[in-house]
């Protein structure tokens, strides 16, 4: 546990020495959450939901999920770099009871030279920095999902999943959430009517599935 909060020292001070006078990525976002916090307050310890768009285009996950409260704070294409670069903007504010996580594909596919070790390590450090600030928090991974137009990363991503799973099974109040293989047939095929047209993005069924296997990690 030392090594890893290390890592999400080292980091932290990577990233903030690496910006500039310009905005970093998704600063926009970042500010549109704080100003809907001012406008909506978010519930007191809520379970939130932060990661890329699998989670940002879930719009009506409240819905999905009556009498629980959930706060999304995921904003699309958004990568674990830039999770640990917000950390302290859209998650620790919270102090959330319940963090679930849903990232790591993009790392995957936005470069042929990263590794499934290196996706790990990022989440690694993610980890130990919500867990440094929030001892007490339940933090829950969503698996890397079985992505039609990514099928060329499938590899790297089954083996991303088993690294990360491996990992938390030894933490503590933390829990490893498979929808990788309930999104795929019995041949391990990739399930094209579980999208939309783009087949990155999933349509009513494919959030179904997730409804049905992520309700029993959420506490109230």
């Amino acid at each position: 546990m030392k090594r890893i909060l290390l890592l999400a020292l080292l980091y932290v001070v990577f990233l903030s020495t690496g910006i500039a006078q310009t905005a970093p990525p998704f600063w926009n976002d970042i500010v549109a959450f704080k100003k809907l916090d001012s406008v909506h307050p978010a519930p007191a310890h809520p379970i939130l939901f932060i990661g890329s768009s699998s989670f940002t285009k879930w719009k009506e996950v409240n819905d999905y999920f009556p009498g629980y409260p959930i706060v999304n704070r995921a904003f699309g294409a958004s990568t674990l770099l830039d999770l640990i670069r917000y950390t302290y903007d859209i998650i620790i504010p919270y102090h959330p009871k319940q963090v679930l996580i849903y990232c790591g594909e993009n790392d995957l596919a936005y470069s042929d030279t990263v590794t499934a070790a290196e996706v790990v390590k990022r989440f690694k450090t993610l980890y130990g920095i919500i867990r440094l600030n929030l001892p007490n928090a339940i933090i829950d991974y969503v698996s890397i999902k079985a992505s039609p137009k990514r099928l060329n990363i499938k590899n790297k991503v089954i083996e991303t999943n088993n690294e990360i799973a491996r990992f938390l099974k030894k933490e503590k109040k933390a829990g490893f959430i498979d929808v990788y293989y309930p999104m795929v047939d019995a041949k391990g095929n990739y399930r094209d009517e579980l999208f939309v047209e783009d087949h990155l993005h999933m349509n009513a069924n494919g959030y179904a599935i997730w409804k049905t296997i992520i309700q029993p990690y959420l506490v109230k």
